[in-house]
């Protein structure tokens, strides 16, 4: 992600905080949180990462910790027996919250390393052909080359702009069992495909299917 630590550069020769929503990049991109240079970061291990719903991280750089305070004041605060970081203590722990789905993360981890490349792999591959086959339905030009350093296991595509996308949305999923985010961006409406490695060719087949049905219906 260049892009992401040129930004962090310039925000800190600036003199600019700067916070990165990371949500997608867990188990889906490269990532070394010291080398993106982000004040604080945030992401989501329940996505790409395929651990259980509820895990997730803050990063905040060691010179930014003191700055950050919780928003539940709860048993590391002022704790009798410090672990030895302030920011640590403060946040790990707050009142009831139920851990287990934190402690699943470094299977998570270990699974990925050992199988999260040919499973990027291959659904990069079948990404570039559900994308095609998208723009060859539409005639709507692409938003980005097919490199892996664009997009790998999810992508975004035009719509026609007459499209009407609450209709889309519930017809896909009410007569396809197809659940996709459509969204109206900027002046231009998109549909956002995610693949991840329990997707089959069948299922990239149900949904480009499925549009060919209704994107006509779903113009006035």
């Amino acid at each position: 992600m260049p892009w992401v630590e040129a930004i962090c550069q310039r925000a800190r020769a600036a003199g600019v905080l700067c916070i990165v929503d990371g949500a997608h990049a867990p188990g889906h991109l490269p990532l070394h949180l010291p080398t993106i240079g982000a004040d604080l970061y945030t992401g989501a291990c329940h996505k790409w990462l395929c651990a259980p719903k509820a895990a997730a991280f803050l990063y905040a750089r060691p010179e930014l910790q003191p700055w950050v305070e919780p928003l539940v004041v709860s048993w590391g605060y002022e704790s009798a027996q410090p672990s030895g970081s302030q920011f640590i203590d403060y946040h790990e722990w707050q009142g009831t919250r139920a851990l287990a789905a934190f402690l699943t993360v470094p299977t998570a981890i270990e699974f990925q390393a050992q199988h999260g490349g040919a499973v990027r792999q291959q659904c990069h591959q079948l990404a570039c052909r559900t994308r095609q086959r998208r723009h060859a339905l539409t005639g709507l030009e692409p938003i980005c080359p097919e490199s892996p350093q664009w997009f790998t296991q999810m992508f975004a595509a035009r719509l026609p702009v007459h499209t009407d996308l609450e209709a889309l949305k519930q017809r896909l999923y009410e007569e396809y069992r197809v659940e996709v985010p459509v969204v109206a961006w900027n002046g231009q409406k998109f549909i956002r495909v995610s693949l991840q490695g329990y997707n089959t060719p069948g299922d990239a087949d149900a949904l480009v299917e499925a549009l060919v049905r209704l994107l006509e219906t779903a113009s006035p």
